[in-house]
């Protein structure tokens, strides 16, 4: 695994993060207040989430996590605030990896 990887997942981990508390607070608006539009906010979100699935997914089959596991990492993604709990944890856990030299050589 390199290094890559992980920076993707933490990259996308925070910016869907961010998108969802923005996502939530126009909700807010919209249903609470009668003011504002979520079509954007809602379009974007969605697809931010999709390249955060692609990304997590590929993180959880090169550390070979369990299902379990894959699926608790992708709930983070759906529930406001929970990714920036999630991704330091996942971080450590598989810079860890790399540093044992789960990690794949690099071609030189």
């Amino acid at each position: 695994m390199k290094q890559t990887v992980l920076t993707r997942y933490r990259v996308m981990a925070y910016i869907t993060a961010v998108w969802l508390l923005v996502f939530t607070g126009a909700i807010v608006l919209k249903y609470g207040f009668d003011t504002g539009d979520t079509m954007v906010i809602s379009q974007i979100h969605g697809v931010l989430f999709i390249v955060y699935v692609i990304f997590a997914f590929d993180l959880g089959s090169k550390a070979k996590w369990p299902f379990g596991k894959l699926l608790w990492v992708l709930a983070a993604g759906c529930i406001p605030v929970a990714s920036f709990f999630v991704e330091p944890k996942i971080t450590r856990e598989v810079r860890a990896l790399i540093d044992d030299g789960v990690a794949e050589p690099v071609n030189a």
